[in-house]
């Protein structure tokens, strides 16, 4: 049987084919998971055109997730769609351009907040919106990049992962009780959309391969979206609050 049969999933984050989460959402619906994708602002329409690529049709819903309203209008439309969920992913990130690139003390307060609410806060937001419907418990996955120690040019954005990673577990300690999961997967740089955003990404794309242990091909997101595929599923029922690293092994390894 496949893995995720007769779930239903929420998949944030879809922009291009390149990304994490549509490599997540293909996989998903190839073993067997319903899913519904969402898409915020001006990337909406590059979501809906993007998921025509999938192996089967899903619906795309506006989901800014500073907008409140968002949030609320989405568990409705869940509700009355499916009336249960049984997994969620997150895979969603932003930060101003003041935030990254190596001026880490010049960053205002003002976008620190606009990066703390969408890259960090928001995984509560997607907890709100999905919690509620998991009446037979669930499983919520965040991408997340390894926050343990400072990047270069990461900046706050290396701060909000540390912030997301927290949240997890307190999220994994409110939730348990509901049988619904909370993990991260730390993956290793890929080649998406997201990533070229980020000054100094091919640093990370040089210096990665070399030094995993299994190597890292930063242009293949297959072993990420088996991982998050895995942690959706059935397979982890007694795993929560965890940050699993899929970077072949790369966090293993010293400077």
């Amino acid at each position: 049987m496949p893995l995720l049969e007769g779930k239903r999933i929420l998949v944030t984050g879809v922009l291009t084919d390149a990304s994490l989460a549509f490599a997540v959402a293909r996989l998903a619906q190839e073993e067997g998971a319903e899913i519904i994708l969402t898409g915020a602002g001006r990337g909406l329409s590059l979501t809906t055109r993007t998921a025509r690529k999938l192996p089967k049709p899903a619906e795309v819903l506006e989901l800014d997730v500073a907008n409140a309203e968002h949030a609320v209008a989405v568990r409705e439309h869940l509700e009355r769609t499916w009336g249960r969920v049984d997994g969620a992913l997150h895979a969603i990130g932003f930060a101003p351009q003041s935030c990254l690139g190596g001026n880490f003390m010049g960053a205002p307060w003002e976008d620190v907040a606009v990066a703390m609410q969408i890259s960090a806060y928001s995984l509560k937001t997607i907890a709100e919106i999905c919690a509620p419907l998991m009446t037979e418990g669930g499983s919520i996955v965040g991408l997340d990049f390894d926050a343990t120690v400072a990047w270069p040019a990461y900046d706050w954005m290396g701060v909000c992962k540390a912030a997301f990673e927290s949240t997890c577990r307190y999220l994994a300690r409110d939730l348990g009780p509901k049988q619904i999961r909370v993990n991260l997967i730390a993956a290793g740089p890929i080649k998406t959309m997201a990533a070229k955003s980020i000054p100094g990404f091919t640093a990370f794309e040089d210096a990665w391969a070399p030094r995993a242990p299994l190597g890292w091909d930063v242009r293949n997101a297959e072993p990420v979206a088996r991982s998050c595929v895995a942690l959706l599923s059935d397979w982890f029922p007694a795993t929560t609050g965890e940050i699993v690293h899929v970077d072949g092994g790369y966090h293993a390894i010293g400077a």
